[in-house]
C-alpha cells in the first residue's frame, strides 16, 4: 500500500490551543497512520516537505446544498435533474477547492450524487446527505406556487420537486421519513418554521406538529439515524428539541431559555451567518424577491447575537453556511462573520472537531491522530493568527488531500 510521508511542518490539531513544530505525519493508503515528534521511518514513502507551513484537518461545513444550485431556489423549476447534477459538480469542486473535504447536506442531495463523489466519477468532499428536506403543506418545503392546486410533478424535470418533500400527519411523516432512509439518507431534514427563500410562510411560523417531529426522530432513531430541524424562532427550537430533534439548523432568533434547552438535551446548533449577509448584498441580481429579502433582515439582526447566546449558554455550535448557487463562492467568510463573536481557536474548532461530532464521526474526522482519515490540508501560514488565510478560493492551500488522494498539491 502507497505511503505519504509529511515532514517540515507546523501541526495543527484542533484540540490543541495552537500549532505546533517537529511533527511528521505518514499517511498509508486512505488513513493517518502515525503521528510523532521523531523522525518516522517509511523508506518507501513518498516525502512531502511542507516548507514550515500549517498541516491540519480537512474543514466540515455542516449545512450546505449542493443541488440547490439557484440563489432564488424558484427558478429551480426551470432546470432539468440532469442539468442540475452538472451544476452541483462545479459547487462541489468548488468546496473542496476551499478546503472543504466534508459536507453535510441538508436538504437536496441524493445517493445518486454522493455515489458519483465516492467512486470518483465526480471531485468533491465527502457527502452526508439528507435527500429530501420534509415540510408540511404550506410551509418551507412546499415548492408549489399559489395557483398550483395538484401535487407537484416529476421530479426528473423540476429541481424543487427533486430536492423537497411535502407530509402532512404523523403517520405520513413516517412514511416519508422511512423512504428517505430507503434512499439513503445519513440525517434527516425537518421544517419546524419558516424560511427566507419561502415565498407564502411568516418566520414565526410553527410548522410540524409535535406528533410530527415525534414520528419523524423515532423513526430515524430506529434506523440509526438522526433529524436536523431548519428552526428561527425559540418557540420552534424548544418544540423540536423536546420531541427528539439533535441539531437546530440557523436558530438566529434563539434566546437564553432555548439554548438551556439544547444544552440540556445535548444537542446542536449549525449557524449559518455569512448567508444572510451576501444574500443581502447580492441576492437582489439573482432575482431573490422583495418579500424574501425582508426576511433576510428579521434573521440577519439577530445572526451575530445568536452566537454570543450559544456561547454563554455552553451550546455546541457547527459551521455552516447555507449559501445558495452562486454564492457559494462566500463559503470561507463564514469564518471572518464569527470572528466578530468568537476566536479563530474556537471557530477552527468548530469547522472540525465539532462538525466531526455533528456527522458522527469523532475520530475519524477533524483531527490528526492514527486511523484518522487522511483528509488534510496545508496552509501558507498560520490561521490561528490569520483567519484570512481561509479566504481566497484556496489560493493559500498549496495540498488539498481527501482520503489520502491529493485534490491538489503544489509541494515536492
Amino acid at each position: 500500500m502507497s505511503q505519504i510521508l509529511f515532514r517540515n511542518f507546523s501541526l495543527l490539531d484542533p484540540r490543541w490551543d495552537e500549532a505546533r513544530g517537529g511533527y511528521e505525519v505518514l499517511i498509508e493508503g486512505g488513513t493517518i497512520k502515525e503521528v510523532s515528534r521523531q523522525p518516522i521511518k517509511a523508506h518507501e514513502a513518498r516525502v512531502i516537505d511542507g516548507g514550515k507551513r500549517t498541516l491540519m484537518p480537512g474543514l466540515i461545513d455542516c449545512h450546505v446544498h449542493v443541488f440547490l444550485t439557484e440563489v432564488n431556489i424558484r427558478h429551480l423549476e426551470a432546470i432539468p435533474l440532469t442539468l442540475l447534477t452538472a451544476k452541483s459538480a462545479e459547487l462541489m469542486r468548488g468546496m473542496l477547492n476551499r478546503g472543504f473535504t466534508t459536507v453535510r447536506d441538508t436538504g437536496g442531495a441524493d445517493w445518486g450524487i454522493k455515489t458519483a463523489v465516492e467512486s470518483g466519477l465526480i471531485p468533491g468532499p465527502r457527502l452526508f446527505i439528507s435527500a429530501k428536506a420534509i415540510g408540511p403543506t404550506g410551509g418551507h418545503s412546499d415548492s408549489r406556487r399559489r395557483t398550483d392546486y395538484q401535487p407537484a410533478s416529476c421530479g426528473c424535470c423540476n429541481g424543487m420537486v427533486y430536492v423537497m418533500a411535502v407530509a402532512d400527519g404523523a403517520d405520513e411523516v413516517r412514511k416519508c421519513v422511512r423512504e428517505q432512509m430507503r434512499q439513503g439518507a445519513d440525517q434527516v431534514k425537518i421544517m419546524c418554521s419558516g424560511g427566507v427563500a419561502s415565498p407564502y410562510d411568516p418566520l414565526d411560523s410553527l410548522q410540524f406538529s409535535e406528533a410530527e417531529i415525534a414520528a419523524a426522530t423515532d423513526e430515524a432513531r430506529n434506523f440509526g439515524r438522526y433529524v436536523l430541524a431548519h428552526a428561527y424562532t425559540p418557540e420552534a427550537i424548544t418544540r423540536a428539541m423536546n420531541n427528539g430533534v439533535r441539531t437546530i439548523e440557523h436558530g438566529n432568533l434563539i434566546d437564553d431559555t432555548s439554548a438551556a434547552l439544547i444544552r440540556s438535551k445535548g444537542g446542536y446548533m449549525i449557524a449559518n451567518l455569512v448567508t444572510y449577509f451576501s444574500m443581502k448584498e447580492r441576492a437582489a441580481q439573482f432575482g431573490m424577491t422583495a418579500e424574501m429579502l425582508a426576511k433576510n433582515d428579521i434573521v440577519l439582526d439577530g445572526a451575530l447575537r445568536s452566537l454570543e447566546i450559544c456561547k454563554r449558554a455552553g451550546v455546541k455550535v457547527g459551521y455552516g453556511t447555507d449559501l445558495l448557487g452562486a454564492l457559494q463562492v462566500d463559503q470561507s467568510l463564514e469564518f471572518i462573520h464569527r470572528a466578530k463573536v468568537l476566536s479563530p481557536l474556537e471557530i477552527i474548532r468548530q469547522a472540525t472537531l465539532v462538525g466531526a461530532e455533528i456527522v458522527q464521526q469523532e475520530g475519524k474526522l477533524g483531527v490528526v491522530e492514527p486511523g484518522a482519515h487522511a483528509d488534510l490540508i496545508a496552509i501558507d501560514g498560520d490561521p490561528v493568527k490569520n483567519l484570512e488565510l481561509f479566504l481566497g478560493e484556496g489560493k493559500h492551500m498549496p495540498m488539498i488531500m481527501k482520503g489520502g488522494k491529493f485534490h491538489k498539491n503544489a509541494l515536492k
